[in-house]
């Protein structure tokens, strides 16, 4: 059963389950250990009396959100409503919980353009400025909103309708797009869509229920999963031997509107992608972990979000936990691999 771990340089799961967190120590239950449901029931009532998610939610204003209104993207990153929200569905904060109610509503009614769907980084009482759609946001508010109880919710079907019939995966591959929110937004589109849009958009869509996507849906994650095998996960689609975002061979947690390999590889095999042009990214986590068993948190946005996490350069168990549940995924039911791409160029 857990001769994935073999791969590993020493089993660090012990040391995982350590951990003063709720909120990880219920993952490790249950994607690590597989624990019954009705034995993780403690784990998972214990997050939400946890100091993260009872200081985040302490923090909250009547209305729903965190801090000013007009503030909840740009001008409060990382302690304003947008990054609270993704931070409390990280953690798996529990949906029944009425202020998760009030920020998700806040959320649909001051970001969510109510004509596209879309969500945008401004807005107001009357909804989201259709002229600040942007792809990260929408897939990250969508992912947020489905993990923390609106999956039913008639505007989020809205949000991932717009995420399967706008979001692109284009590779340079030919003309540009043109027209509408593509006109506006070049470093999200162009000739190259953005990476961490592209990801951001299919950790929303995979985390509709194979039974609930729309034939769109599909559509858009197969094209969206063909856009990250070429590029073997972070690597450069038309030179394999380059990097194609250095900052995505750092591994941190939480991700706001950013991604690393890591998470591009978790949501790659949350969609039962076990495709052997994975290998690289596979071969990338391997690579990293230290010599006891664990992955440094090499970025962390300590001080700028409501709660700390977890110091950079240090030993991280979120990082650890993270990185041990795509292996074994991976190596529970691999293909035949690739041969590795050696002599990466960095830069």
């Amino acid at each position: 059963m857990n001769f994935w771990k073999s791969h590993l340089k020493t089993d660090p799961t012990q040391w995982l389950l350590q951990a003063e967190d709720p909120s990880l120590r219920f993952y490790v239950a249950r994607d690590l250990l597989e624990l019954p449901v009705a034995e993780l029931e403690p784990y998972q009532e214990a997050i939400q009396h946890s100091p993260a998610v009872e200081h985040i939610l302490s923090r909250q204003q009547p209305a729903g959100c965190w801090g000013r209104p007009e503030d909840c993207y740009e001008r409060s990153k990382y302690k304003g409503t947008v990054w609270s929200f993704i931070l409390l569905a990280e953690l798996g904060a529990d949906p029944a919980d009425e202020r998760i109610r009030r920020a998700g509503e806040f959320l649909l009614t001051w970001s969510q353009d109510p004509l596209s769907g879309g969500f945008a980084h401004l807005g107001g009482k009357n909804g989201g400025n259709p002229e600040g759609v942007v792809p990260c946001l929408t897939g990250n508010m969508t992912w947020s909103l489905l993990r923390l109880g609106f999956a039913g919710d008639a505007r989020v079907r809205r949000s991932l309708d717009w995420i399967s019939s706008v979001q692109r995966f284009d590779d340079r591959n030919g003309d540009p797009p043109k027209g509408g929110i593509y006109d506006r937004w070049k470093n999200c589109w162009g000739r190259h869509t953005c990476g961490m849009g592209a990801i951001k958009a299919l950790k929303a869509l995979a985390a509709v229920p194979t039974t609930e996507r729309t034939q769109a849906d599909e559509t858009c994650i197969a094209a969206g999963v063909e856009f990250f095998l070429q590029h073997r996960v972070y690597l450069r689609s038309h030179n394999l031997n380059r990097v194609a975002n250095v900052s995505w061979t750092i591994f941190s947690f939480p991700h706001m509107y950013d991604t690393d390999a890591l998470e591009i590889l978790d949501v790659l095999l949350s969609l039962d992608c076990r495709d052997a042009r994975l290998q690289p990214a596979v071969d990338l986590i391997l690579s990293k972990q230290g010599s006891d068993g664990t992955w440094l948190m090499d970025h962390s946005w300590n001080g700028r979000m409501l709660v700390r996490i977890e110091k950079a350069g240090e030993p991280s168990r979120w990082v650890t936990y993270r990185a041990m549940k795509a292996l074994k995924a991976w190596y529970s039911s691999a293909p035949l691999v690739l041969a590795p791409v050696a002599g990466l160029d960095l830069t």
